[in-house]
């Protein structure tokens, strides 16, 4: 069983507050939760002291349980982490981001093609004008 700890949304609309819960992984956010280690209010004013029971968070941690970026960085600002190093965050699984394909590579060169063809109309409207403004130029000249 992996063991995550999360927040979980309370509060009403548009005035959210959070517990800080541990769960299985496999359970929805909102669902059923192992224990509740705190509250968080991101909207109060000031922040309350003691709103995170530290020995039961640092009792979870031993045990393995992997904290969401969000508890990880509330974990930090109320100490939880102090005097022991942090456990390796998650790294995630990018492996498939900007494969090159054939069909990635024969996009890249259309692509390649439809800007070359622009700039190359492009000059040709430049060198057009450039053209018909000279001939004016001289005869205003004379």
């Amino acid at each position: 069983m992996a063991v995550v700890i999360r927040l979980k949304r309370l509060g009403r609309k548009a005035r959210p507050s959070y517990r800080i819960s541990v769960a299985d992984s496999r359970d929805p956010r909102d669902g059923r939760t192992l224990e509740t280690l705190g509250i968080y209010d991101p909207i109060a004013k000031a922040e309350m002291e003691g709103g995170v029971n530290i020995e039961r968070a640092r009792h979870w941690l031993s045990e393995g349980a992997q904290p969401s970026d969000t508890v990880r960085s509330l974990f930090k600002k109320r100490g939880v982490f102090e005097g022991w190093s942090l456990p390796p965050k998650k790294k995630k699984d990018r492996s498939g981001r900007k494969k090159v394909t054939a069909k990635r590579t024969t996009k890249l060169a259309a692509q390649a093609a439809r800007l070359e063809g622009k700039a190359a109309r492009q000059s040709a409207r430049v060198a057009a004008k450039k053209a018909a403004a000279a001939p004016a130029e001289a005869s205003a000249d004379a």
